[in-house]
């Protein structure tokens, strides 16, 4: 056992006066020390119930043998860092969990892990971290929120961000309001439509890292607690046949978890983190293969913001796994990849059944025939550019309009909700990549408040930054290479006519190669937003959006 490296022999006797001091029995320390990664915090609602999964983790470990400890990993609410310089400090969290759960599990000997995540940046973190450390580890996260009722229709956080976007066009009132804030968010858990949060979860499992359930069962259900009781069985079970996570976390299960992705329409936020975890597995997953994937799998679900179901409706329809039966009729799984339940995923799937078939379309009968998300490419974004095209309807998949340009967030915001946006506009808002923002920050106040103002259905939005997955509407983002770094979204000017062209992939400003190199000679690089703290030391290691955003030392 690797904690035999500060527990075992007379050399170790210090360690073990340690373990002396924290109340461990001699019996305690001779049994496998399993970290519990614990991402309770009282500040994010996605986290403030991981406290119980956790104690019920480490009952599960405890009554197989192991000795549970725990230690913690920190988590941004993305929801109430949006909108301000909070949202710099969102996607950066996820390499200062990585990092910090290494620190830990390295310096302390861990000899198996179960990790306790749920909210946006908190599990692809811990997935980094898992695929670096290689040590048996199990994931349940602390599930999703329960859906909210507004005037007897279930709603979800997108909804209280439109409905600002509502209240500013005058189309609802200060009461009206203040009802939508006070039932759109009833419960503990990770926000309840088909967002970041949750769609990483649900390729937790896809990917094999998770336990069937535990991207779908609500927070508030006990069924959650017994799932984090199973995950305790589940991390002995897996450190006694010593299956690891680069032996689940394969390129063949980044591609199962891809087609997922697809499948369920998730957030555009997987096209960043699934390339992180793969390159901390020593797998190069390159991001122009989606459109390869999405042409051949079919878009089975619409969940909120896409549609009108929740993850509670996709938990009672079966799940995730129902999800993977469905696409494993038409061979699009490779079903020998192993899981953490000590099976392959055929053998995980083969009896679950689709209970619901409004919520979880048959494979023949689906929502669209391809997937949920596109990458589009063109003289704006000659790398990539990402859209949630399962959120997207159907007349914007097509748009021609002129550019209005903005060099930040807070700008677009002020003229969207100015009124000096208009119905055909395309939104170009730039300089909030990863380097130019730094931290590229999530724009659901501008999609919000271009859908509140009743915009949506005729008003797209480009930008180097990236999006909640609480976003619909034509919204572009990661377009790579950055306007920081001289990317051709930084030679838009006010008025450019762009074309969008999702069916084809395509996303071009008609001005010609020779124009655009006149401006490119004008432009300068900008002095950085940040010279201090995290973030400066962040800006000049990050790597573009196409890339994940990883981290490199240059």
């Amino acid at each position: 056992m690797l904690s035999d490296n500060v527990k075992t022999g007379d050399e170790h006797a210090p360690h073990r006066s340690l373990f002396n001091a924290l109340g461990f029995t001699g019996d305690e320390m001779r049994k496998p020390m399993i970290g519990i990664v614990s991402s309770y915090n009282e500040i994010v609602p996605g986290h403030m119930n991981i406290d119980k999964i956790v104690e019920a983790v480490k009952l599960g470990v405890a009554e197989a043998g192991g000795m549970p400890v725990v230690f913690p990993a920190i988590a941004v609410c993305d929801g109430i860092a949006m909108g301000h310089i909070g949202m710099k400090y969102s996607l950066v969290t996820r390499d200062l969990i990585a990092d910090s759960t290494e620190c830990m599990v390295r310096a302390h000997q861990f000899d198996a892990l179960v990790m306790v995540p749920n909210c946006d940046k908190n599990v692809p973190g811990l997935l980094m971290a898992a695929a670096r450390v290689n040590i048996p580890t199990v994931f349940v996260s602390g599930g999703p929120m329960l859906a909210g009722h507004v005037h007897g229709k279930k709603t979800s956080l997108s909804s209280m961000f439109e409905a600002v976007g509502a209240k500013k066009a005058g189309t609802i009132d200060e009461e009206e309001l203040r009802y939508y804030d006070e039932h759109t968010c009833p419960t503990c858990g990770s926000c309840s439509g088909m967002y970041t949060a949750n769609s990483m979860n649900c390729l937790t499992e896809a990917i094999g890292m998770g336990l069937r359930g535990n991207g779908t069962i609500p927070a508030v259900y006990s069924a959650r607690l017994r799932l984090a009781k199973m995950a305790g069985y589940a991390v002995m079970d897996m450190l006694k046949k010593n299956i690891r996570p680069r032996d689940i976390m394969t390129k063949e299960a980044f591609m199962n978890a891809l087609t997922v992705d697809m499948a369920l329409g998730c957030s555009t936020n997987t096209m960043l983190h699934l390339p992180a975890i793969a390159h901390e597995a020593g797998i190069d997953l390159n991001m122009e293969i989606a459109n390869e994937v999405s042409d051949r799998t079919p878009n089975l679900c619409h969940l909120a913001p896409a549609g009108h179901t929740y993850m509670e409706d996709l938990n009672e329809a079966g799940g995730v796994y129902a999800v993977m039966n469905e696409l494993s009729k038409k061979g699009l799984l490779d079903l020998d990849c192993m899981t953490v339940t000590g099976h392959t995923v055929g053998e995980n799937i083969a009896q679950v059944k689709n209970i619901n078939t409004e919520v979880i379309r048959p494979i023949d009968d689906p929502f669209m025939a391809e997937g949920g998300i596109a990458v589009l490419k063109g003289n704006i974004a000659p790398d990539t550019g990402v859209v949630k095209r399962s959120a997207v309807v159907s007349e914007m998949m097509v748009h021609e309009g002129p550019a209005r340009v903005f060099d930040c967030e807070e700008d677009a915001i002020k003229a969207i909700y100015g009124g000096e946006i208009h119905e055909g506009d395309v939104v170009v808002i730039r300089y909030e990549g990863p380097k130019g923002g730094p931290g590229m920050r999530e724009m659901l106040n501008p999609t919000s408040a271009i859908a509140g103002m009743g915009l949506g259905s005729s008003v797209a939005l480009i930008t180097d930054g990236r999006f909640s997955g609480a976003s619909r509407g034509a919204s572009i983002g990661h377009v790579s290479p950055e306007a920081a770094v001289g990317g051709p979204i930084a030679l838009i000017e006010e008025g450019d006519i762009i074309k969008i062209d999702i069916p084809n992939n395509a996303l071009n400003v008609k001005v010609s190669d020779e124009v655009l190199e006149e401006r490119r000679k004008n432009w300068k690089p900008r002095e950085p937003k940040v010279k201090d703290g995290y973030l400066a030391r962040y800006e000049k290691m990050v790597t573009s959006g196409n890339r994940g955003a990883i981290l490199e030392l240059k």
